[in-house]
């Protein structure tokens, strides 16, 4: 007669880590269908957009606008439209295990709730630069080959042979408005650029984890980041030029261009501070979800 023996499992040794929360969290954001389709919208809306910018101002170019034109900004004019989608992913990296109760499986593999929290943020944190500086420096190659020859149509001047013409029949010329990457502070801007989109994924990402429900929080960095610059042109001169430079989409915007944004009456922030005005509205609202993260039950 045959005698079975049980085998248990190996006694469990050391301490979860944050290694294997980061594994883990980089499992997740790649798995799900919906972050790889949002990643590739996020590229597709900025990079298209840019793109079908960049070639609009190719052929329709004034020649009071040449002293002031940004070849950086022009190229990455997409961002303005790439930021509302990044956002999506920010937000659902961090409340969709709430939308499902799979949040109660992820803690209780890992009951330190700082070091899930700090997974995730990491992991997002890699994924939203990557996929920002790739939409950023993929847009500006592709504008510089548009500015490369630029159709600019001047109505200035006296009707003439060697003149403009008359009003409808513009003098069309040819000129070189874009700029190399090693043009002084066109990479800073370039990068820039994908930064700006990280941190905005980011302001999202913060938004969730203090909320805990996608959608609200999408609505909430849509709100920060987009209704307030909308907001912030109908103020009266006196109150603007005291408020714009604080506005999230003002403030992080002069880090990507060579030129600051606004009318030039009104005073704003250099790139780099204008950026760590940026930065802090994402890291506060990030420090406030971690702490209400570990605080609050699943």
């Amino acid at each position: 007669m045959t005698t079975l023996t049980a085998v248990g499992l190996p006694p469990a040794t050391g301490r979860a880590g944050f290694g294997g929360a980061l594994r883990s969290e980089w499992t997740k954001i790649r798995s799900v269908r919906s972050t790889v389709w949002t990643l590739l919208a996020t590229a597709i809306v900025t990079i298209g957009i840019s793109t079908l910018f960049a070639w609009g101002s190719s052929g329709h170019t004034d020649i009071q606008d040449v002293p002031t034109f940004d070849p950086v900004r022009s190229a990455m004019f997409g961002i303005v439209f790439g930021q509302l989608v990044i956002v999506v992913i920010g937000a659902m990296t961090m409340s969709s295990e709430y939308a499902t109760g799979m949040i109660r499986t992820s803690l209780t593999s890992m009951p330190r709730r700082g070091v899930v929290f700090g997974a995730k943020l990491s992991v997002f944190t890699g994924v939203a630069l990557v996929t920002g500086l790739f939409c950023s420096f993929t847009s500006f190659f592709i504008g510089q080959a548009f500015f490369a020859k630029v159709s600019v149509h001047d109505f200035r001047g006296p009707v003439g042979a060697k003149g403009p013409g008359p009003a409808g029949h513009p003098v069309i010329t040819i000129h070189d408005l874009s700029t190399t990457i090693g043009a002084p502070h066109v990479l800073q801007a370039v990068i820039g650029g994908g930064l700006y989109l990280a941190v905005s994924g980011l302001l999202a990402f913060g938004l969730a984890a203090l909320l805990r429900h996608t959608a609200g929080a999408i609505t909430a960095a849509i709100g920060v980041l987009f209704v307030t610059f909308i907001m912030a042109q109908f103020l009266p001169s006196d109150w603007a030029k005291h408020v714009d430079k604080w506005v999230p989409f003002f403030a992080g915007g002069q880090l990507w261009g060579l030129r600051k944004l606004g009318d030039g009456s009104i005073p704003m922030l250099s790139p780099w501070t204008g950026f760590a005005v940026f930065a802090a509205y994402a890291a506060a609202v990030i420090v406030a979800g971690a702490v209400l993260f570990k605080k609050r039950d699943a």
